[in-house]
């Protein structure tokens, strides 16, 4: 505090980067750009890698060089001949030259693991009943989930991607009750036991970057996943947004409404989980007399939903929401509740009201994400 009483002026942060990028990071983008590209246009030459870049032929060709000892690209033959001169030799990418493990950790009773390509298409899967186990038994199950899959693969393992319920702050699970973990620094208890770079992400955030990277979605994008909890990942302006601390979209103990509701396994009362986590939900269907009645709980779902998400929608100007979690629960009258509560919640606008779907990706969507992660985290591509 100054002499004056007035609190002291903090200096703003600046708008652009001011750091200078040195000689290392450039040519690791560009590298990066030119692996973006051919993953975008299947095959494609230097000389046309070179035009959509802006970067020199030799350097394009400089890098490619380095992919293709690297094995991460291949040529694919010369492009058929239309005009004068010598066809242009094609690059691809070699999907099947690096592997990575995906582990879904989202479902309350069924751990999913896979090994994808690096385009994302599966070579094998294995999963493995979660049967109430919790804290350290939890993760054991984990850690033979993985062992299993790693002794599938054939190729060098790029890394291992998690998408974790719960709060994930830098690979630690702050926070995941469903699972009783607390502070778990999963991140690095993996990597230290298989010895492979590992990405864990919440699993909302995992479904989000599936969805910008593989599936349908916009540049503006909020991806709601139900299954042990009720979590949302945030795509903004192409970006994925987490927060200044890691827990953007942890909406599942957002109290919704003011006229009470079910107890939640935090201790109170009306939380969106309470509301719409999957076996909360199985839970009230199973109880139903009859499809009047199983229709009410859905509805009563999807409108304690779009409660919850139509304020964020309206300070965001959303223009999509995209649900993700068992299609009994999720593709039914849940979404149309849903979809109608955010409509009259928000203020209408020139483009209409936010589009609410089910995600097309099904139930591979987190282990997608996951595997994206790494992907993206290890050579800077997505």
């Amino acid at each position: 505090m100054a002499a004056n009483g007035t609190p002291p002026v903090r200096p703003l942060r600046p708008l652009r980067p001011v750091a200078k990028t040195l000689p290392e990071d450039a040519r690791a983008n560009n590298r990066a750009l030119v692996l973006q590209t051919v993953l975008h246009y299947g095959r494609i030459s230097r000389a046309d890698i070179a035009r959509e870049i802006g970067l020199t032929r030799v350097t394009v060709s400089d890098h490619v060089a380095e992919l293709l000892e690297s094995g991460l690209l291949r040529e694919a033959g010369h492009r058929e001949p239309g005009r004068p001169g010598k066809p242009a030799m094609l690059i691809e990418l070699d999907s099947d030259a690096r592997h990575v493990l995906a582990l879904d950790l989202s479902d309350h009773a069924l751990l999913r693991a896979a090994i994808h390509r690096l385009d994302g298409s599966v070579v094998e899967r294995v999963a493995e009943r979660l049967e109430g186990r919790k804290g350290t038994d939890a993760l054991g199950v984990v850690v033979d989930l993985l062992t299993r899959l790693a002794a599938l693969s054939d190729r060098p393992v790029l890394g291992i991607g998690v998408g974790s319920p719960g709060l994930v702050e830098d690979g630690t699970i702050r926070s995941a009750p469903n699972l009783d973990w607390h502070d778990l620094p999963l991140q690095q208890l993996l990597s230290d036991h298989f010895a492979l770079p590992v990405v864990v992400v919440n699993d909302a955030d995992a479904a989000a970057l599936a969805e910008h990277a593989q599936g349908d979605g916009s540049g503006d994008t909020m991806v709601v996943t139900i299954g042990h909890g009720v979590g949302a990942g945030l795509v903004l302006g192409g970006t994925q947004l987490r927060g200044s601390r890691s827990s953007a979209g942890e909406i599942g103990h957002v109290t919704v409404g003011t006229d009470g509701g079910p107890t939640c396994a935090c201790g109170r009362e009306a939380c969106l989980e309470a509301w719409v986590a999957a076996p909360r939900l199985e839970a009230a269907l199973a109880e139903a007399d009859d499809d009047d009645a199983r229709t009410t709980v859905l509805e009563t779902a999807g409108r304690r939903l779009g409660i919850a998400l139509a304020p964020v929608v309206g300070a965001l100007d959303l223009g999509e929401v995209v649900l993700n979690g068992p299609a009994d629960l999720v593709d039914t009258t849940l979404a149309s509740a849903m979809a109608t509560t955010i409509a009259e919640r928000t203020m209408p606008t020139h483009a209409g009201p936010a589009v609410v779907r089910v995600s097309a990706l099904g139930p591979d969507i987190v282990l997608r994400g996951a595997a994206a992660g790494v992907v993206s985290h290890q050579l800077g591509v997505s």
